[in-house]
């Protein structure tokens, strides 16, 4: 017999009785019904319940054990009485009466509990997050992630994408997050970075002549942390094609990802239908281009309403340049009680408040309430109810100002009538990709012209573009949301120097320093560079969603907690001296 196991402990059933087996596992948990012990073994596959009482040779060891001792038994297969079959186990009709036992790691009094639904202070989680992931969910999630990883391996391939390494030392480039340093030792002073992305190398690729690139890539970024992503690293699908379209793109991509969604998503829908919205839509539509289209609601414009109506406040508004009205339609909450939370939500989030209507039953039919209706009359508040197409027992939420002031939070409100007015679809998954972002954006203060996204996108209409107005100038960037979350980001690449330059000379960076830079890649695109374009799909992420957790540390093996620490491992941590010296690094403490 093997030293350690002859079966897992999810490989028993009934045509096993009578057999001598020897299993590993850890104990789970004990009960004693009087003088005969119950033990449920745990292994990485599943539960076998083992059992031993005064007849067993090594009764008074069995006695001994507590939760969490990895122990071997050697017993014999037995199968249970008809009124004590568990359905719920795979090994539920059988158990194992034990001949012989060995403890091969006791364990002392546990931090936290494996076996139970117990919740615990992250901390204390991440602390000891080997017994965390001892946990039969995270278990579960895990697999789930490496089988995600699996099988996206396995559609790129399928579809003739090939596998290649890039460096994880690099030199820095800009991604829109903060570098992590890393200084060398064979060169004093200079410092290497971990990647961000592999986006210059993945181009590069592109120019060296391979068509299909992939890659699940570790990137890192020293980002603030927050539920949807991880401080430091994270692992992306990461993807580039050569001579290809922004549609070509999405015909190589969403097979991929509706593939894993409909593997892995539970039997929940998968939306076949990805629509293309963009950017500014989004922002109008939805205060974010990361929509949740699992929620129908879709805002509006509404201005016209109240140019000149007897309220005050958004009339004198809306004579400023740039200011808009826009109003969020809420089916079914036409009650003062919900509009009130909505109106309290947005004081939480900073505003003074949400203006609303309600349309109610009158004793002349339906009647418009809430103080804005009031203020603005029967004829203006009819005009509203018909734009939004509303009816009695809806209401619609309002809020004004210029748009970049307000959207996030009329994003995020919009998000919450969904979720309390039971109007967001839960078993399933709405994808939509957002398209045509603005290449530039203008300081409002200053009125300096800098890159909104991507600088590397390539300007829609090429040079011609840029010699018009920055803040019309549009990319062929792209972005892939769902259920309120970014999946995927990409775009065509500027794969022409010239165009490149002209880009960032709008900016204000002159050639001299981009050539500094992205000397390797600009150099590279002086050689017959081929169109290119591609995008990454963050892992984490993907796994998050179908796992159904709304944190992604519940999806990521060691994550670190929310101030960038591994409290398991005590990182980050002082550097000895003697490190520092060999790198001629000197650390200046703060006051």
């Amino acid at each position: 017999m093997h030293a350690y196991r002859s079966h897992t402990c999810a490989d028993l059933n009934v045509s096993h009785v009578g057999q001598t087996v020897r299993l590993c596992g850890w104990v789970h948990r004990v009960r004693d019904h009087g003088g005969v012990l119950f033990i449920d073994l745990r292994d990485h596959y599943g539960v076998t319940q083992v059992i031993a009482d005064a007849d067993s040779p090594v009764f008074s060891q069995v006695e001994e054990l507590r939760s969490e001792w990895c122990i071997r038994i050697d017993g014999n297969v037995l199968a249970r009485d008809e009124s004590l079959i568990n359905p719920k186990l795979p090994t539920g009709e059988v158990e194992v009466f034990i001949r012989d036992m060995e403890v091969l790691g006791a364990s002392e009094e546990l931090p936290l509990m494996v076996f139970g639904d117990q919740e615990y202070p992250e901390d204390t989680r991440l602390r000891y997050r080997y017994l965390d992931l001892r946990r039969e969910k995270l278990q579960n999630n895990m697999k789930l992630r490496s089988d995600v990883v699996a099988s996206i391996r396995k559609r790129m391939w399928d579809v003739d994408f090939r596998e290649f390494q890039t460096p994880i030392i690099t030199a820095s480039s800009p991604e829109g997050a903060r570098d992590f340093l890393v200084p060398s030792r064979l060169h004093p002073g200079k410092f290497y970075a971990l990647p961000q992305a592999p986006q210059q190398f993945k181009q590069l690729i592109m120019v060296s002549g391979f068509d299909r690139y992939f890659q699940i890539a570790p990137c890192f970024r020293g980002e603030d942390p927050r539920a949807d992503r991880s401080p430091t690293d994270f692992y992306q699908l990461d993807m580039e094609m050569s001579f290809v379209t922004q549609q070509d793109v999405f015909d190589a991509i969403e097979p991929v990802l509706k593939g894993v969604f409909d593997e892995f998503g539970g039997g929940r829908i998968v939306d076949q239908d990805w629509p293309q919205i963009s950017y500014r839509d989004a922002a109008l539509w939805y205060g974010t281009d990361k929509p949740d289209l699992r929620n129908p609601i879709k805002m509006q414009v509404v201005s016209d309403h109240f140019r000149g109506s007897g309220f005050a406040i958004f009339a004198k508004l809306l004579e400023q340049e740039g200011t808009e009205i826009r109003a969020i339609p809420a089916p079914t909450g036409g009650s003062r009680k919900f509009c009130d939370r909505m109106n309290a939500f947005a004081q939480k989030e900073g505003l003074p408040g949400m203006g609303y209507i309600f349309w109610r039953e009158g004793e002349n039919g339906m009647e418009a309430a809430g103080p804005l209706a009031k203020n603005i009359g029967p004829e203006r508040t009819e005009a509203i109810r018909e734009q939004l197409d509303l009816g009695v027992g809806d209401a619609a939420f309002f809020l004004a100002g210029k748009p970049k002031t307000f959207e996030a939070v009329a994003g995020r409100a919009r998000n919450v009538i969904g979720e309390e007015l039971d109007l967001t679809e839960k078993d399933r998954f709405a994808f939509a990709w957002i398209v045509d972002f603005p290449i530039y954006e203008q300081d409002a203060e200053i009125g300096k012209i800098d890159f909104e996204h991507n600088p590397f996108s390539m300007p829609q209409g090429g040079m011609a573009a840029l010699e018009g107005d920055p803040l019309e100038v549009l990319g062929y960037q792209y972005d892939l949301a769902c259920n309120g979350y970014e999946l995927v980001s990409g775009a065509i690449r500027n794969h022409k120097p010239e165009i490149m330059f002209k880009a960032f000379e709008i900016a204000g960076y002159d050639e001299a320093e981009v050539r500094k830079r992205f000397g390797g890649m600009v150099n590279a695109f002086q050689y017959g560079a081929p169109p290119h374009g591609g995008c990454a799909a963050g892992i984490d992420r993907i796994v998050m969603l179908l796992a159904d957790e709304m944190n992604i540390r519940e999806v990521i093996m060691f994550p670190m907690n929310q101030r960038a620490e591994d409290l398991m491992m005590g990182a980050p941590s002082e550097p000895l001296t003697e490190q520092l010296m060999e790198l001629n690094l000197r650390v200046i403490q703060q006051d």
